[in-house]
C-alpha cells in the first residue's frame, strides 16, 4: 500500500511542526524544509530547534531538509524529486514589526519563497493540493473601520451584524497593512490564482491568532506565547496601545491541521478562508494577563504603552460561517482555557527542567 505523502514548509514551527505530527498520526510519509530563519529574526527566544528534535524523536521516519524558500532553482529542484499529495506552506516572515526593519527579507520569504513553491507544484505535482498559512493582515487595518463600542475589559462591535466578525468579503486594499501585511497579500493573491488561472486545487487561510504549547513566541510575534512565557519566566512585559482592550480570537494548531486535512479530502479551486477561534475563543490584552496570571499563579510585570503597533488590528474575530458552510464536519475543538493551560504548563515544565 502506497502512503500519502505531505510536505510542510516551516516545519519546525507551531503549524508545520503540528501538521507533521497530525498527519504522520494518519499514516502519511511527512517530510519537512525548515532553515531556522525564525531563530535569525527572533533571536534566541525564536528558536525552533527544540520543536525540530521532538519530532524527529516522535517519528523516526519524518524527513527533514534545511532549505532556503528563497532559493528559486533549489525549490524547483527539490519538488521534481519528491513529489507530494499536499504541501502545507506555513513558512513565513511572521512579524509586521520586523518586516519594517528588513523589507527585502520580508518579502522574498513571503511572497517570493511562496511563488516558488507555487511554480514548482505547478511543473512537479500539479494535482496537489496547495495549503497556504495566510494572514488575517490582508485586510490592512479595514476592520478598524467597523463601529467599536468600549466595554470594561475590551472592545466589541457594536452593531449586531458584526458579532459573528470580519468575513472574507472585508476589501484588501486602500488600507494601511504593513509590510508584512503586504507581502502576505501578495502571496495570498497569487496562491488564489494559481488556482484560477491553472485549475490548482489552492486554499489560502486567513488566520488571526494561531497558536499552540510548540508556539516559539517572541515579542514581535506569537501573542500567547510570549504573554504566557513573560509570566512564567518572571519578565516585563509591554502593551502596546489601545488601552490594552483589542481583541484577537484564537485558535490552536491541532484545529487548524484538522481543518486542512478535510479541505485535502474535498479540495476546492483557488478558495480563501478566514480561520480562527471565533468569538468563543476571542479575548482581551487585559483579559488574556488576568487569565494567564491565574492559570501560571504568579503576578506580571506589565507596562503600557501610549501608541499602538501601526496598522494593528482593534478588535478581530474570525467570522467561522463561511468555512462551517463548506465543510460543516469541521469545527472549533480546543477552548480557549484549554489552549492556555497548555502553553503554561509546556513553559512552566520548561523553566522546571533547566
Amino acid at each position: 500500500m502506497s502512503h500519502k505523502r505531505l510536505l510542510v514548509t516551516g516545519s519546525a514551527g507551531l503549524i508545520g511542526s503540528e501538521a507533521v505530527h497530525h498527519f504522520s498520526r494518519l499514516g502519511w510519509q511527512a517530510i519537512g524544509i525548515d532553515n531556522n530563519m525564525r531563530a535569525d529574526f527572533f533571536g534566541a527566544d525564536g528558536d525552533t530547534r527544540w520543536n525540530l528534535e521532538r519530532l524527529q524523536r516522535r517519528w523516526p521516519a519524518y524527513r527533514h531538509f534545511d532549505l532556503d524558500i528563497r532559493q528559486r532553482d533549489s525549490v524547483l529542484d527539490f519538488l521534481a524529486t519528491h513529489p507530494v499529495d499536499l504541501i502545507v506552506h506555513a513558512a513565513a516572515q511572521p512579524s509586521h514589526d520586523l518586516a519594517a526593519k528588513r523589507p527585502f527579507d520580508d518579502f522574498d520569504v513571503n511572497a517570493a519563497g511562496t511563488l516558488n513553491f507555487l511554480e514548482a507544484t505547478r511543473r512537479s505535482c500539479p494535482e496537489a493540493t496547495f495549503c497556504y498559512l495566510s494572514t488575517n493582515k490582508v485586510y490592512g487595518d479595514a476592520p478598524n473601520e467597523l463601529p467599536l463600542v468600549e466595554l470594561a475589559t475590551r472592545w466589541d462591535y457594536a452593531r449586531a451584524e458584526d458579532r459573528f466578525g470580519i468575513g472574507e468579503s472585508m476589501r484588501i486594499d486602500q488600507s494601511k497593512h504593513s509590510l508584512f501585511g503586504a507581502s502576505k497579500l501578495a502571496a495570498d493573491v497569487m496562491v488564489q490564482e494559481y488556482g484560477r488561472y491553472f485549475g490548482m486545487k489552492t486554499v489560502c487561510l486567513r488566520g488571526g491568532c494561531l497558536t499552540g504549547s510548540a508556539h516559539s513566541g517572541a515579542e514581535l510575534h506569537g501573542f500567547l506565547a510570549y504573554l504566557a512565557r513573560c509570566v512564567v519566566e518572571g519578565r516585563s512585559y509591554r502593551v502596546f496601545g489601545y488601552l490594552g482592550k483589542q481583541v484577537r480570537d484564537n485558535i490552536d494548531a491541532s484545529d487548524v491541521c484538522s481543518f486542512i486535512e478535510a479541505f485535502h479530502a474535498a479540495p476546492r479551486v483557488g478558495e480563501v478562508y478566514n480561520i480562527g477561534g471565533g468569538r468563543d475563543n476571542s479575548i482581551s490584552m487585559l483579559e488574556a494577563i488576568a487569565r494567564i496570571e491565574s492559570i501560571a499563579e504568579r503576578k506580571l510585570d506589565w507596562t503600557y504603552v501610549d501608541e499602538a503597533r501601526s496598522g494593528d488590528h482593534i478588535c478581530y474575530i474570525s467570522d467561522l460561517r463561511k468555512i462551517q458552510a463548506h465543510y460543516p464536519s469541521w469545527r472549533v475543538t480546543v477552548d480557549l482555557d484549554q489552549i492556555l493551560t497548555s502553553i503554561v504548563r509546556m513553559l512552566t515544565d520548561e523553566r522546571n527542567d533547566r
